[in-house]
């Protein structure tokens, strides 16, 4: 039995954009474990070419590349979600993905106090709440 969906997909299910799709994947989960898949999962019902892109472009083409350390990519993504602001679930995942990588809990307040300057002290509010939740669902988890 197909699922089927009113919304075109057009060709996210070529034999390429499946290769590109899996090894994006495969990088998230090692980056965040299966946090990626279940948004991935999320999207199914209504946008499943947008879970592709996440994982096919995302973490294929994007996070898969050779220029920087994944510590540094979860970095830069913390500053950025931080100073867009409203982003708080997807900053939790990636706070998430960060500790995962190796960065510290001192690191990762560090980026946002630093992301303050430029994104205003409203957005580092929250973002912080944000990584004060992450912390705490890992200290339960211990």
């Amino acid at each position: 039995m197909t699922t089927e969906t009113a919304y075109p997909q057009y060709d996210v299910d070529s034999p390429e954009n499946l290769a590109r799709r899996e090894r994006g994947l495969e990088v998230a989960r090692s980056i965040d474990g299966e946090a990626a898949q279940a948004v991935i999962d999320s999207l199914a019902d209504i946008s499943p070419a947008l879970g592709h892109h996440i994982a096919a472009f995302g973490f294929g083409d994007v996070y898969a590349r050779p220029g920087l350390e994944p510590r540094s990519r979860q970095l830069v993504t913390i500053g950025v979600l931080t100073a867009l602001g409203g982003c708080e679930p997807q900053l939790r995942i990636h706070i998430g993905a960060a500790l995962n990588v190796g960065l510290t809990r001192e690191e990762v307040i560090e980026a946002i106090l630093h992301a303050s300057v430029y994104a205003g002290f409203p957005r580092a509010l929250n973002a912080v709440f944000a990584a004060r939740e992450v912390f705490a669902e890992r200290d339960a988890a211990e």
